[in-house]
């Protein structure tokens, strides 16, 4: 695993901030890249995705893929594809993912794995880590989810792993 990491921190105030930054991420995303997205249940992560669906111009609603493990959105811009996998009921590292053919996936598309913090690192040296972390349990809002329009602040800490992200601009994030 390369030594080198670019970090840069977010705050993000509403579901439609969350959306945002997926967009402006997805500009910086290109074929082969994968995103490892960690955060509590609710706390944003497709809607991150979401919003990464936007910027890359792919079909389809993105939703959790929870129940299917994985989504294909393809492109309609000629850009990469989407590959959206949500491995929270997947146990193994890569040995169980493999069934999932991500490293096929892998050098054409953009591949976001939820919950893939600990599973899915050895695909690739090079990767971005996305924590979004919100208040829970007693420091969390009486209704903390999105899903009920509470707005509560996410901090998004967005972590370029390899030398793939050194200039990749993730530290411009902030702004906006």
């Amino acid at each position: 695993m390369s030594a080198t990491a670019t970090q840069t921190r977010v705050t993000v105030e509403t579901p439609e901030r969350m959306q945002e930054l997926g967009r402006r991420l997805a500009a910086l995303l290109r074929p082969g890249d994968l995103v490892l997205l960690t955060g509590e249940l609710g706390a944003g992560k497709t809607t991150l995705t979401r919003g990464l669906g936007e910027g890359l111009g792919v079909r389809g609603a993105v939703t959790s893929p929870t129940f299917v493990i994985a989504r294909v959105h393809p492109t309609l811009t000629g850009g990469p594809a989407l590959v959206h996998v949500d491995a929270y009921r997947l146990g193994g590292g890569l040995d169980e993912m493999e069934d999932l053919d991500l490293d096929v996936s892998l050098p054409d598309s953009v591949v976001v794995v939820e919950w893939g913090d600990g599973k899915v690192e050895e695909l690739s040296d090079d990767r971005l880590h996305v924590v979004i972390e919100r208040a829970v349990g007693a420091d969390a809002p009486a209704d903390a989810g999105w899903e009920s329009d509470a707005a509560d602040v996410r901090t998004v800490t967005v972590t370029g792993i390899g030398a793939r992200w050194a200039d990749a601009g993730v530290a411009e994030l902030t702004a906006g």
